[in-house]
């Protein structure tokens, strides 16, 4: 698939480039075609949520420890192992057999050496409660990690609570029942909603065609890691690497899609800062956008 993308924009296969210079496919290509490397069979298949009558992207995946390797690395950067254990609150999600983020969220409970690590559920609110106390009483500190929709959920019960220490981390910052949300608006919800810092929320970005996750810590600005690159596109000329402070479309380089394909063109708004961060902005909407995204047609 992609060997035919570049094809098509008249790129010689024995080009040299820089790695900004490497055309970026349009994530769509996951929904409308097969996109992997290799004809083996893959040892899974992950699928977005989708909405009704919206084909699902598909992820065909041929080494699972490479995802499993590339969360682990990730998450214990910020939260190591040994401090950090996590309740994951992912309504929605769980309805998604094929969900990457739930394949994630098991492989990180299982590598909880202390085995404390869980699911919790809104219908489960004294066994969430235990969960805390089970953590607290190994000398961790627990991280809340939900679906916004969820977390906003939790508020409302009125009856979950988490320590003054706890951390917490967002993922879909802007994908709610009720409405479209901003992060800064979600992050200032929970932290007066559970009563903790705000320095102490922070926020994933993940998605199903990818196998790497970037997370913002105590803020709203996205660190990739070492292996991936992010840049920001000008969406009418997705060739344009948009100037710090530049709203465009994320584009993104990962190493970890070793057996799909690693050079991605999100359909995700954002801007980078002179540090090499990224903030999310939200979706694009409206019409298609121009650039080369009818070439994944062809």
């Amino acid at each position: 698939m992609y060997r035919d993308f570049v094809k098509t924009l008249g790129i010689s296969e024995s080009l040299e480039l820089q790695p900004t210079d490497i055309p970026l496919l349009p994530i769509r290509a996951f929904r409308d075609h097969v996109v992997k490397s290799t004809e083996t069979t893959p040892s899974l298949c992950f699928k977005s949520s989708g909405t009704a009558g919206i084909p699902r992207s598909r992820h065909f995946v041929q080494d699972a420890q490479l995802y499993k390797t590339s969360a682990h690395i990730t998450f214990n950067r910020y939260f190591p192992e040994e401090r950090y254990s996590v309740l994951f609150l992912l309504p929605g999600y769980s309805e998604n057999e094929s969900s990457s983020l739930i394949y994630m969220a098991e492989y990180l409970i299982h590598s909880d050496p202390d085995q404390v690590s869980a699911f919790i559920r809104m219908n489960e609110i004294q066994k969430a409660i235990q969960s805390i106390k089970n953590i607290a009483d190994r000398g961790k500190t627990p991280i809340l990690f939900g679906a916004a929709f969820g977390l906003l959920d939790l508020i409302e019960s009125e009856s979950f609570t988490l320590p003054r220490t706890s951390h917490m981390i967002e993922t879909g910052g802007m994908k709610t029942y009720r409405r479209e949300i901003t992060r800064s608006e979600l992050r200032s919800v929970l932290s007066h909603g559970f009563d903790i810092p705000a320095k102490q929320i922070h926020s994933e970005y993940g998605m199903c065609e990818l196998l790497s996750q970037m997370y913002a810590i105590s803020g709203e600005w996205f660190e990739a890691p070492p292996w991936v690159m992010v840049t920001v596109r000008d969406a009418e000329n997705p060739f344009r690497i948009c100037e710090p402070g530049e709203e465009g479309k994320i584009g993104i380089i990962d190493l970890a899609n070793f057996y799909s394909c690693s050079f991605i063109l999100t359909d995700d708004r954002g801007v980078m800062n002179d540090k090499g961060e990224f903030k999310v902005l939200g979706r694009w909407k409206g019409s298609e956008l121009r650039g080369c995204n009818f070439l994944v047609d062809s």
